[in-house]
């Protein structure tokens, strides 16, 4: 489960985790959300002492507009899973990620869940992320891990 785009550095972090195995990948990505979560996102930035991104955060695609934005950074993170040499596919996801998460782990038979995200504070305490939210859902293990860098 990703929130944007793979950068080239997540993608080698990802593919090479299992050493020499060969992995799949079936990507889910959810298009930024609403209002609320907008709030949500500026606090992270100032718990950052990201201040100027803060203050952008208004500036972002939100909801239907950001399907398109969405769609096309599930396509561009897939590719660069194929063109690292890993089967992949993606699925944008619009409502109740983790019913279509937990869905997606039955259909394919996954071993594993990784939820790449940057990092998020406040939902991270109170344990409202989605690797916290998922590690009850899905049924197999889940593993968070943090976008290497803030695009």
């Amino acid at each position: 489960m990703i929130e944007k785009a793979l950068t080239s550095a997540d993608v080698e972090f990802v593919t090479t985790l299992h050493g020499d195995e060969q992995v799949s990948f079936h990507v889910l990505l959810q298009p930024r959300g609403d209002q609320a979560d907008r709030l949500l996102r500026a606090l992270d930035d100032i718990a950052l002492g990201e201040l100027d991104e803060a203050v952008r955060e208004g500036e972002t695609p939100e909801g239907e507009e950001a399907k398109s934005v969405g769609q096309r950074a599930l396509e561009v993170s897939v590719q660069a899973l194929r063109s690292a040499g890993s089967p992949a596919e993606g699925r944008l996801v619009e409502e109740h990620p983790l019913d279509a998460l937990k869905a997606l782990v039955a259909e394919v038979g996954a071993d594993e869940v990784i939820v790449l995200t940057d990092p998020h504070y406040v939902e991270e305490f109170f344990h409202r992320d989605w690797a916290s939210r998922a590690r009850h859902k899905v049924g197999v293990p889940v593993l968070k891990l943090f976008s290497h860098s803030k695009t």
